[in-house]
């Protein structure tokens, strides 16, 4: 356990980080799986304004730090990509 002053406000400083960014990344999540449900079902036009969602979701994420920028931007070409791919085939 801590004992410093500045030993313990460290600990309440990163859980409080460590909720903001789970909260930021379940948030996240659930976008993605809205878009992911779009793209099996086949619904293009609602795919397409999924993905303009996920992706500034992504992109506000990234700019606080909770998402290292080049994770964001694999995960925004994966899921354009499976976009793209749907759109090709259709």
């Amino acid at each position: 356990m801590a004992h410093s002053l500045s030993a313990k406000k460290r600990i309440r400083q990163n859980a409080k980080r460590r909720a903001r960014n789970r909260a930021r990344k379940s948030e996240l999540k659930g976008e993605v799986r809205k878009l992911t449900d779009a793209i099996h079902d086949q619904k293009i036009e609602e795919a397409q304004q999924q993905l303009r969602t996920v992706v500034k979701k992504i992109d506000q994420i990234a700019a606080k730090g909770t998402l290292h920028r080049n994770t964001a931007a694999r995960k925004k070409s994966r899921l354009t990509k499976r976009l793209n791919k749907l759109s090709a085939s259709s």
